[in-house]
C-alpha cells in the first residue's frame, strides 16, 4: 500500500501535466474586465463635493494604467478651477503624461488616467474645445481633491489643474469632459 502512494502520485502528476491548458482555464471562474469604453450611467462615490445635477450617461474611458489606492477615499472640499492660460515648466521637470481624445459624438466622456508618480502640480492642455465638468484627483493616501470646472467651455491652451507645492503622489486623475470641437485632446502633465 505504501509503494501504491508515490506511484499514484506521479501519475496524477504526469496527467495533470499531460492535461491541455484550454480544459484548465475552463476550470477557472471567468472575470470580466472591461478594457474598451462603454456608455454607462455616471458614478460618483458618497461624499462627493459637486451636488449639481450630473449627465446621466457617460463613455467611460478605462485607464491605461490601473493604480490601486489601498487607503479609503475622503473627499477634500472642492477647489473652484480658474481658467488662466499659462506656460508648461521645463521637459526635465515632466513626472508623467498622458493623453485622451474625445470626439464630439460621444457625448460626456469620463476618462481616467492612472498617473501614479509624485509631484508638486497638474496641468491640463487642452487642443480644441472642451465643455469641462469637474476633475478628481485621487492622492495614495486616499485623500480626493474634486476640482469644479462649472460646466464650462474651454478653448486651446494650458492650463494649471492643481497645485500642491508640498509635493504629493498622485495615483488617478479622473476628469468629465464633452467635446464642443470634432475632436478635442485632452493632455494632463505631472510636474516636480
Amino acid at each position: 500500500m505504501k509503494k501504491l502512494i508515490p506511484s499514484a502520485l506521479c501519475i496524477a502528476f504526469i496527467v495533470i501535466m499531460l492535461v491541455p491548458e484550454d480544459s484548465m482555464a475552463q476550470r477557472r471562474r471567468r472575470v470580466v474586465v472591461r478594457t474598451r469604453p462603454h456608455r454607462t450611467t455616471i458614478v460618483v462615490r458618497p461624499g462627493h463635493p459637486i451636488r449639481r445635477a450630473l449627465p446621466v450617461t457617460v463613455l467611460v474611458r478605462p485607464a491605461r494604467r490601473a493604480v490601486v489606492v489601498a487607503a479609503p477615499l475622503l473627499f477634500l472640499t472642492a477647489v473652484a478651477w480658474t481658467a488662466a492660460v499659462v506656460t508648461l515648466p521645463a521637459r526635465e521637470r515632466f513626472v508623467w503624461q498622458d493623453s485622451e481624445t474625445i470626439e464630439k459624438d460621444e457625448g460626456w466622456v469620463d476618462t481616467n488616467f492612472g498617473v501614479d508618480g509624485r509631484g508638486d502640480a497638474l496641468y491640463l492642455e487642452i487642443i480644441g474645445n472642451a465643455e469641462l465638468n469637474f476633475a478628481e484627483v485621487t492622492f495614495n493616501n486616499g485623500n480626493v481633491q474634486v476640482v469644479d470646472f462649472n460646466e464650462k467651455t474651454h478653448g486651446s491652451g494650458i492650463y494649471k489643474l492643481l497645485d500642491f507645492a508640498d509635493g504629493r503622489h498622485v495615483s488617478t486623475v479622473r476628469i468629465l469632459a464633452l467635446s464642443k470641437s470634432e475632436d478635442t485632446k485632452l493632455v494632463v502633465y505631472l510636474s516636480k
